[in-house]
């Protein structure tokens, strides 16, 4: 089979395309023919060895994918095989085909494409995750979206406003704020001048924002936390401005604020359950139109580096999406 490896951690110029073995499913796996598998900024940071976790060199990047089951290993129901699927691994999607634990492998609904199935998981299944489970977010409150025009970012204006929430959107250009506009975000705001904060102090009638969706961090981390309304919760998705910010502690004592981490994978890992539940209540948002992932570029297998520098760049609106077959 074609799969991107990475033997020497660096920039995306490191990852190549070579002719390996195709792996075989061990006891709770699935294989899966990868049709589609995005891009996120997350892998960037894997192959330049700069994330939180890292595996062994050599591997294959690649953490979301979509496609079809053609082998189970053992404890894994026979049935499975031929079922369409997004999945999650912790590296492994950017080939012809991928393993992934079977819990970790979701039916996705016939209508869903590969290519919006492949940054589903990602983008929805943590903001899901971020407002359902971490944020215990309510009906009627006020919701700041950092980074709205981003995948995840996107994925929170819609599912805040699927759970009845009040969204504030901000992104640093127009192109990515007009995406939030269409996504039904109550109110948009330029992340990218100076009196931002202003603004939400102004929609907000001076009371604060209940939830903050942090995907970006950097300075704009210091900025939303202090929008937090009396008991706000800001969530800590990502890092994708690159620096990690360094709050003042006495700002979440002032406020009765609260600074929740925000992992996705290590959901997935340690509360199964929960997070079969959570993709259960997407899928159904997803056919009922509530909530969408928006496919900004595409590329090949061959390609898979012009694709890595497009996702680091961070430029371009909605997701990259890796196509394969």
């Amino acid at each position: 089979m074609l799969a991107a490896i990475v033997r020497d951690l660096g920039s995306p110029e490191q990852v190549l395309v070579e002719d390996l073995e195709i792996p075989l499913p061990a006891a709770g796996e699935v294989r899966i023919a990868v049709h589609a598998a995005g891009i996120s900024f997350a892998d960037v940071l894997i192959t330049a060895g700069r994330y939180q976790a890292m595996p062994p060199l050599p591997f294959t990047p690649g953490t979301e994918f979509a496609g079809v089951i053609d082998a189970v290993g053992g404890g894994v129901s026979q049935n499975l095989v031929g079922a369409r699927v997004c999945a999650t691994a912790f590296g492994g999607g950017f080939a012809e085909f991928a393993i992934a634990l079977a819990r970790h492998a979701s039916i996705i609904p016939a209508a869903m494409s590969f290519e919006d199935a492949a940054v589903f998981r990602g983008g929805h299944a943590t903001a899901c995750y971020a407002l359902v489970q971490r944020g215990c977010l309510a009906p009627g409150e006020a919701v700041l979206v950092l980074g709205a025009g981003g995948g995840v970012g996107l994925a929170a204006v819609q599912m805040a406003k699927a759970l009845g929430a009040r969204v504030i959107a901000a992104a640093s250009s127009e192109p990515k704020r007009e995406i939030a506009r269409r996504a039904c975000a109550d109110a948009v705001i330029d992340s990218s001048t100076s009196h931002w904060r202003a603004q939400v102090r102004t929609l907000t009638e001076g009371r604060g924002v209940d939830v903050v969706v942090d995907p970006v961090g950097g300075d704009a981390s210091e900025q939303a936390f202090r929008s937090l309304a009396w008991k706000g919760r800001h969530l800590v998705v990502g890092f994708a401005q690159g620096e990690i910010p360094r709050l003042a502690t006495n700002l979440a004592l002032v406020k009765g604020a609260s600074l929740i981490g925000v992992d996705g994978r290590q959901f997935e890992l340690r509360e199964p359950d929960a997070a079969a539940a959570n993709m259960t209540r997407l899928f159904a948002l997803y056919e009922q139109g509530a909530v969408r992932p928006l496919i900004g570029d595409r590329y090949s297998l061959a390609d898979v580096r012009a694709g890595m520098h497009a996702a680091s760049a961070r430029r371009q609106t909605g997701r990259v999406v890796l196509v394969v077959r």
